[in-house]
């Protein structure tokens, strides 16, 4: 069997989101994670982005078990699509597991995948690797980091982290196994980098609630809190606040429902029978009596606070007194949609509370003292830095330097990097696929970066058709030539400029010397660019008869 370990991050790496590592030892392979990431502004009609798994799918066989660190969608959103792929045990905390569920239920797969439960504290033996669960605070219940052993060594994997001394379920991180792990020794530590850039320490859970109670206190008709659907404490923390001011409570949006279901089942939420009710009868009750759990913290069209700022959402609408509450930071790069989405919820009439407008949100994520705190306690011989951008990635490396690590000790790498360990040494590998697979709809993959800068082009500069009916013997036109256009220009606002394509066009046929589309496509891109600084995508349809 080969010495060597082998760590090749597949997600999570040079981005926030779609997290996934493989760790592989000889025939052996251990996955760790596979969430999903959202899309850019500039992604045109995709849905959500998964990790590049292509590497493991002729090593199936090898692959001994998938481990979860916790339920966010950054970390468990591509289940479904890695288990249609392949078959290996899953292992997750019971909450992280029933989130899971959910998922896997909803696409049919739950009875066709071995699931085990684990607790922290607990460690599991997984092929070669021996998996030891600790537990870790962040902004959802059951969050785990995972200490394996590996013939080559023991390698830290922290998860998302931070130190809260007091967090919402009073569980904070387990300082004692990470000192543990720093006196038997540390091959590797692989930590959040997610607030590099950020100095200081992050607040705790706590102070969300003092904000929450003011703004229960002062609101004069419905609240609607929007989060994300998975943010399980977020939940608790606005059910304890609304039972102290006498409102119910409703769930609004699939995921949330699902997910809140199973919480409470799990013990996860303690929330009275009473409080709660449907939808339906929450928007029959005075105002001032409810409380709304919304998703669409990110201001995504299709969730139903983007729904809301649009005034297309079905089931109820923006009403006056209403106070909406956005309980989340932007995922960076989609800063733009949620303060879109801001400001047409208050043209439409609410009053909106975000941070830092009031702290109604705190990050899940250790800042720059927390990180430097990790490297004390575990004391790694190497570093290698994930879960964050390149910007983060090299933040976090750079402290690590000013904490005495040697430079080469330290491995910013990007997705798809493979990084060996031989005898306790650090060697950057080959680089194995690690791009994006673009979910668009029930498309898994089909979408590359060349259909998004088309839709991307068509989105800027609009479209042109061109319809031709040509004798198909002497080749001259029988019909004057149809012009449609789309997103460019419209033919009764612009007829000149139609009327002048047409001439041009009837000129570009009668001059063609073989291929008649090329001519006319030539002849109307360099004609319009002069005259309009556009470039419209043209299409050409000819028919002979």
């Amino acid at each position: 069997m080969s010495k060597t370990l082998r760590i090749i991050p597949l997600g999570g790496a040079g981005e926030i989101g779609k997290n996934m590592t493989a760790y592989e030892y000889g025939d052996n392979i251990l996955i760790v994670d596979a969430g999903i990431m959202f899309p850019t502004n500039d992604m045109l009609g995709i849905d959500y982005i998964i990790p590049d798994f292509q590497y493991l799918l002729d090593k199936r066989h090898k692959i001994r078990g998938v481990v979860f660190t916790h339920g966010h969608e950054d970390h468990i959103g591509a289940v479904r699509h890695l288990v249609e792929k392949i078959q290996a045990p899953l292992y997750a905390t019971p909450l992280t597991m029933g989130l899971l569920e959910v998922k896997l239920t909803r696409g049919g797969l739950k009875d066709q995948v071995e699931r085990h439960i684990v607790r922290a504290g607990e460690t599991v033996k997984i092929g070669p690797f021996k998996v030891e669960f600790f537990h870790v605070s962040h902004s959802i219940p059951d969050a785990v980091g995972l200490g394996i052993t590996t013939p080559a060594g023991l390698v830290v994997q922290t998860g998302d982290y931070k130190f809260d001394h007091t967090p919402v379920d009073g569980w904070p991180t387990d300082f004692g196994k990470l000192a543990e792990f720093g006196r038997r020794g540390v091959l590797a530590l692989l930590a959040d980098s997610t607030n590099a850039d950020r100095p200081g320490w992050t607040p705790s859970e706590k102070v969300i609630t003092p904000a929450l109670e003011n703004v229960f206190r002062e609101a004069p008709g419905r609240i609607l809190v929007a989060t994300f659907a998975s943010l399980i404490s977020r939940m608790q923390q606005v059910a304890d606040v609304a039972l102290e001011h006498g409102r119910k409570m409703a769930f609004v949006g699939v995921s949330m429902v699902e997910n809140a279901k199973m919480a409470r089942k799990l013990g996860y939420l303690d929330i009275p029978e009473a409080m709660i009710v449907p939808l339906e009868q929450a928007l029959k009750l005075p105002p001032e009596e409810v409380v709304l759990m919304c998703t669409g913290s990110q201001g995504e069209p299709s969730s139903i606070m983007g729904r809301l700022s649009l005034g297309t959402n079905r089931a109820f609408d923006i009403q006056p007194g209403d106070t909406i509450v956005l309980s989340s930071h932007p995922i960076p790069g989609n800063e733009e949609n949620v303060y879109r989405t801001i400001n047409r919820l208050f043209r439409r009439g609410a009053r909106v509370i975000y941070d830092p407008i009031a702290p109604v949100h705190v990050s899940g994520h250790a800042s720059q003292e927390e990180m430097k705190l990790m490297l004390h306690l575990v004391r790694p011989r190497h570093l290698i830095p994930v879960h964050g951008e390149l910007r983060h990635l090299h933040q976090h490396a750079a402290m690590a330097r000013e904490l005495g690590l040697p430079a080469d000790h330290v491995a910013v790498v990007e997705n798809g990097q493979v990084i060996s360990f031989v005898d306790g040494e650090m060697k950057l590998g080959e680089r194995v696929p690690g791009g994006w697979v673009f979910v668009d709809g029930g498309s898994v993959g089909d979408v590359d970066m060349k259909v998004l800068r088309e839709r991307e082009a068509l989105a800027r500069d609009g479209l042109l058709v061109v319809n031709l009916v040509l004798d198909q013997r002497s080749g001259h036109l029988i019909d004057e030539p149809e012009i449609i256009t789309r997103g460019f220009v419209q033919p009764g606002d612009s007829q000149e400029l139609v009327e002048a394509i047409r001439q041009r066009v009837a000129r570009a046929v009668r001059s063609a010397d073989g291929d008649v589309r090329r001519e006319v496509e030539q002849t109307l891109k360099s004609y319009l660019f002069n005259e309009t600084r556009r470039r419209p995508q043209i299409f050409v349809a000819l028919t002979e008869v």
